[in-house]
């Protein structure tokens, strides 16, 4: 079998990625697949970002061989077991928990049913995960000794993606990956319209079989020289710029690293709080049609508090949407260069991470480029419109009317009709497994995709869970107070009391006497500092 050559144009945490996940998942055994390189540009400027993950991560330390503690010490890395929503519902200090360990009765799971027939005095993720209360008590997912605790939490990360990008490229290079830092002016096309190689600025011409584009927003390959459309989804999600802001433990500790991402919304978008070994990066994602950058940075500096008046921020810009095809003859673009949503589920490593993933699958051995594209190009669309679906529903089931920004995130037509049909099924009956078997609902309208011209597959996209299930969107849907108003006709007002699991109970006392505080696991277990609390 003959090698190939891959170039990655574009470095960053989706270049570095694809470069270490194919490297490890292609080479194994002693065999060569592919020789891979990758050029990156000493000239465009790194956005460095507290970056949150999802479980998914794991897949990819564990396929290339990085050790979980040497990897969080690299990159500043704190654990996260949950998203903790605040300010979505009312926008009066209400809180729910998105968690990513719950407990599920079999055979059957009624605990959803039985949770709308009480009077949902607990919220309903606390009845069914332990997760949201180790959370609020800030504990780590496992003990400083690495015993075992009960059924393991599941867990993802925070981290520095500046330092996870120059990690994976340390541990790349080690392994075979060749690195140019050259920046490239031009793009050479063969006959048939594939691409034939790049031109640097030093006058190297690097020639390959199979090129990546993680050259970002530019979309220098994909978009530049193909020609490749980007469909805009800002309809449904308003959000184009983010304000963020680094506050070090130094200037200010609030004394814990609390062991959850925290999205809290404010007048015209929501802030994360992304906590590191020696930071929290906090970036207030909103929309430039309902606020100035001035006011924006102005309620950033008062949400973090005094301390944050003098902080340096900077403004990032984005456009939420994705490429017509991200995978066109001999090119695939993954990162930015295929498509962006805004990170409120985390999400952002996730798409680049299953690109990686599907093209490792889907890895043309022989020169059939063609029927592999039209697979991925399916499978990362489907994903794609998944992502956009839930995180446009955390909008439109806000009760917020206290700003013009969540007035109209509640409008008929900033929800996609996809998800229109969801909910309008789901107000007949709660979500189950078997919605995503073939998730097609009634009412929802089978427009094909748009394609801009490009052969494949253009059906209408259906969610197949492969991110989020049913117990995903009913954390999100009873967070949100859904069907509060249909389960007072049907059950009446006066119902019986909530209950909770005594699993979920048991696991909530055993995680008190075994489980350390994050900020004691991080310090004995890693060496992050004991920096002194801020007064």
């Amino acid at each position: 079998m003959q090698t190939k050559r891959i170039l990655i144009v574009g470095g960053g945490s989706s270049g570095w990625m694809a470069a270490a996940y194919l490297n490890a998942s292609l080479n194994r055994g002693g065999k060569r697949v592919a020789d891979i390189a990758l050029v990156e540009s000493p000239d465009v400027p790194r956005i460095g970002v507290g970056e949150a993950t999802i479980p998914n991560i794991n897949h990819l330390l564990a396929v290339t061989g990085i050790d979980e503690r040497d990897f969080m010490r690299a990159v500043d890395g704190t654990f996260k077991q949950s998203i903790r929503y605040v300010n979505w519902l009312h926008g009066k200090s209400d809180y729910y928990h998105h968690p990513f360990s719950r407990y599920e009765l079999k055979p059957i799971d009624f605990s959803a049913r039985e949770w709308l027939q009480s009077d949902r005095s607990i919220p309903f993720m606390e009845t069914v995960s332990a997760q949201p209360l180790i959370c609020e008590l800030g504990l780590a997912p496992k003990t400083t000794a690495n015993q075992p605790f009960g059924t393991p939490l599941t867990y993802a990360f925070h981290m520095n993606a500046l330092k996870f990008a120059d990690y994976l490229t340390q541990h790349s290079v080690a392994r075979g990956v060749t690195h140019h830092v050259e920046h490239v002016v031009d793009v050479e096309m063969r006959a048939n319209g594939y691409i034939a190689a790049v031109l640097t600025a030093a006058g190297r011409r690097i020639e390959a079989e199979l090129f990546i584009d993680c050259t970002g927003f530019a979309g220098l390959l994909i978009e530049k020289k193909l020609g490749v459309g980007f469909v805009d989804c800002s309809q449904w999600l308003l959000n184009d710029r983010a304000i963020t802001m680094h506050v070090d433990y130094e200037h200010h500790y609030p004394g814990y690293v609390k062991p959850y991402t925290t999205a809290t919304a404010l007048s015209a978008g929501w802030v994360w709080e992304i906590p590191l070994q020696n930071t929290r990066s906090l970036g207030y994602v909103h929309s430039s049609a309902f606020i100035s950058e001035e006011n924006a940075e102005r309620e950033l500096r008062a949400f973090e508090g005094a301390h944050a008046q003098k902080i340096t921020t900077r403004t990032v810009r984005f456009k939420v949407g994705r490429r017509e095809k991200v995978w066109v003859g001999n090119c695939i673009a993954i990162g930015l260069a295929g498509g962006f949503i805004e990170p409120l589920e985390s999400t952002g490593l996730y798409l680049s991470d299953l690109a990686c993933v599907m093209l490792a699958e889907h890895f043309p051995y022989t020169d059939d480029y063609e029927a592999m594209a039209f697979r991925v190009n399916r499978i990362l669309a489907n994903r794609f419109y998944e992502i956009l679906d839930f995180i446009n529903m955390h909008y439109c089931l806000t009760k917020r009317d206290d700003s013009v920004y969540w007035r109209e995130v509640r409008k008929a037509e900033r929800i996609n009709d996809r998800l229109k049909a969801k909910l309008d099924y789901w107000r007949l009956k709660p979500p189950t497994p078997s919605d995503f078997q073939d998730s097609f609902f009634p009412g929802q309208p089978d427009a094909p995709l748009s394609g801009g011209g490009w052969p494949g597959d253009h059906r209408a996209p259906i969610d197949t869970a492969g991110l989020w299930g049913y117990s995903s969107y009913e954390a999100i849907l009873y967070g949100m107070d859904f069907l509060r108003e249909e389960c007072d006709r049907w059950y009446g007002a006066q119902r019986p009391k909530t209950l909770l699991f005594k699993e979920v109970l048991n696991a909530v006392q055993a995680a008190r006497q075994q489980l350390p505080p994050h900020d004691l696991w991080l310090q004995k277990v890693l060496g992050m500092p004991a920096y002194r609390k801020s007064v």
